[in-house]
């Protein structure tokens, strides 16, 4: 088992000593999560937590993945670092794809591109793009970064874009992996046909199978299920052995790990200090026994 640490939107001068702490402690990445602006009116319901609320959300300190991912590579070595998620219909794929190829190569090709689609519509009126057909345009801006990160000339012409050919540079020298993200059932199709993997938003060890079993079966109807594929968990099952092994058998290939409930509200009030004992707590009771080597 592959295990991540999420550090749950903590204050932005935790994050370097955390990102060494986790490199050194035996972890195999750092994942990021997304979210560009909080809006002061919103009627959205968040589909993740108990009562559809997003009032946890206020006053976190969200730091931007693409510009944060860089400056921790720079401190590390080996640990990836994974988007969880993206929120990617609300950009440009151009842009994206700019940014995720110099995030790769920045960090030597440790970067894997974790993205869903927003389940709020006020994130989409702020960023200017369009609510409907979301989807759609979600699997076109997918073909669209891969198209891309060729480092060749690559234009798109569909209903939602129309990009003449041309190309960037750098990129990576390895294809950076895209992780699907979401629980309802296009998101699992999705990550069945078109993702390197599915990135789970928590919830109980059956649903979590449920929805593993699902996207392998519709990865057998597509018949895309002889590529590598990943499944990132985020369950409380990855604080003891026999859970993290429940998890393998259920075809969990890495688990998120985090130390404190942000849907909860839970104030972030433990020094780097402390954070770090229970990275080693982690280490010593888990990641010894169950992890992959690193």
């Amino acid at each position: 088992m592959r295990f991540t640490f999420h550090a749950t939107m903590c204050q932005t001068d935790h994050y370097i000593p955390l990102a060494k702490a986790v490199e050194e402690l035996g972890f195999h990445g750092f994942t990021f999560p997304d979210s560009i602006c909080y809006p002061e009116v919103a009627n959205t319901k968040y589909p993740y937590n108990a009562d559809g609320s997003r009032n946890f959300l206020e006053g976190l300190p969200f730091l931007e993945p693409f510009c944060a991912i860089p400056a921790l590579g720079a401190v590390t070595e080996r640990i990836r670092f994974t988007t969880s998620v993206v929120k990617l219909p609300i950009r440009n794929p151009v842009l994206v794809a700019k940014q995720t190829a110099t995030v790769a190569c920045m960090t030597n090709n440790r970067f894997a591109l974790g993205v869903g689609i927003s389940p709020w519509v006020e994130d989409f009126q702020i960023c200017g793009e369009r609510w409907e057909g979301r989807g759609k345009r979600m699997d076109e801006m997918v073909d669209i970064i891969r198209g891309l990160m060729t480092g060749e000339y690559y234009g798109y012409d569909s209903e939602f874009y129309q990009i003449p050919a041309c190309k960037i540079c750098p990129v990576p020298d390895q294809p950076v992996p895209i992780l699907i993200g979401g629980h309802a059932d296009p998101a699992l199709k999705r990550a069945a046909l078109i993702g390197d993997g599915w990135v789970h938003a928590g919830g109980d060890a059956e649903t979590l199978k449920t929805f593993i079993d699902r996207i392998n079966a519709y990865r057998k109807e597509f018949g895309t299920d002889n590529r590598p594929f990943e499944f990132h968990a985020i369950t409380a099952d990855a604080f003891s052995v026999d859970g993290v092994k429940k998890l393998e058998e259920a075809g969990v290939t890495e688990c998120i790990v985090g130390f404190r409930d942000a849907y909860a509200g839970d104030p972030d009030d433990k020094t780097v200090e402390q954070k770090i004992d229970i990275l080693k707590w982690f280490q010593d009771n888990i990641i010894q026994h169950c992890g992959d080597p690193v």
